[in-house]
């Protein structure tokens, strides 16, 4: 009995984002950072706004364009350079959409009613909820192997979404018997921004749709108004911490050392070694600081590519087009193998 062939092809990287509400310091610190990583290492790296997921959920569509538009110039002002990287609309390569129907046809119904995100999206009505917000992960599984990527930057909110995707890849090339044909995506989860939570509540993740805004940091802030939101951002009355394990049970602590760990591309180690036993008012302003040095030329370079719509339009149809290039031979080959005709 021989093995299985494994996949041998190129190492790629797929992301996205959603284009609903302004990007914010966790996307950045907790994506983009690590996606400029990851095209200066050399890989092919597709990050695409993805706006057919968008249309899951109540939408208005006069501002769905413009918001691909932002999607695209944030990534672009954290470091993204569309010379290396594909940035491109989800809605624009059509083979997202055929080949989620195919494999709509392998995953199995148990599979997709044990994703938690089904259950927290749809709420206590799920009846009144969307078919798309019950299957998107399938189309999230189309989004990775219609390019064949190997890697996929996610957060830990979105792993149950990737082990769905590896089971799907590996159901399919059962089923077909084309073992090999797709590699198995690895999740990548790192650094310490991975997780930025909420400036009022150490507990819950930053969010666009938090109805306070005083609760995240936008990438379309000016520097007062970063510098005010980390200095009203939620803290407990004791001192910084002498060792990391005293933020143990401080969320609010634990969440002001996390981003300016990351945002001084440090550890909580380091920060701790610098500022344990000082209080929030000495603490709070250093970070109000560095938060201002390192985001001010994001908004400053964000503001300046929303000033020219027609250049973020031209850069999303050249990244379609490459993403359209690498993905028609994908779906070809899939429709082939499942007896598609012509």
């Amino acid at each position: 009995m021989t093995d299985a062939p494994t996949y041998s092809g190129p190492e790629r990287i797929l992301s996205g984002m959603q284009p609903t509400g302004n990007l914010h310091l966790g996307n950045y610190l907790g994506a983009l950072v690590n996606w400029v990583k990851l095209q200066d290492r050399g890989a092919e790296c597709f990050y695409c706004a993805v706006d057919m997921h968008a249309i899951t959920m109540p939408h208005d569509p006069a501002e769905l364009p413009g918001a691909v538009r932002s999607v695209a110039a944030a990534y672009m002002a954290g470091g993204v350079d569309p010379e290396r990287s594909s940035i491109f609309a989800q809605s624009a390569v059509p083979a997202h959409a055929e080949l989620a129907w195919i494999l709509q046809c392998v995953a199995r119904l148990g599979w997709m009613e044990r994703m938690t995100q089904f259950k927290d999206k749809s709420g206590s009505d799920r009846e009144r909820a969307s078919v798309g917000i019950f299957t998107y992960p399938v189309l999230m599984a189309a989004d990775i192997l219609v390019y064949k990527a190997t890697h996929v930057p996610v957060g830990q909110d979105q792993k149950q979404h990737l082990e769905l995707a590896r089971d799907i890849a590996a159901r399919f090339m059962r089923d077909y018997d084309c073992e090999g044909f797709w590699p198995l995506p690895e999740p990548i989860i790192e650094g310490a921004g991975t997780r930025i939570m909420s400036l009022k509540d150490g507990n819950k993740k930053m969010s666009k749709s938090d109805p306070s805004d005083l609760a995240r940091i936008n990438l379309t802030d000016d520097a007062d108004t970063i510098a005010r939101k980390v200095k009203k951002a939620k803290t407990d009355p004791e001192p910084l911490p002498e060792t990391v394990e005293g933020l143990e049970g401080r969320p609010e602590a634990g969440n002001l050392v996390g981003i300016y760990a990351a945002l001084a591309g440090s550890n909580k180690e380091a920060v701790i070694a610098e500022f344990g036993g000082q209080g929030f008012g000495a603490f709070k302003p250093a970070l109000a600081e560095l938060a201002v040095a390192k985001l001010a030329p994001v908004v400053d370079e964000y503001n300046r590519l929303m000033g020219d719509p027609a250049e973020i339009d031209r850069i999303l149809e050249a990244g379609a087009e490459r993403a359209r290039e690498v993905a028609a031979p994908v779906l070809a080959d899939a429709k082939r193998m499942v007896g598609f005709w012509g």
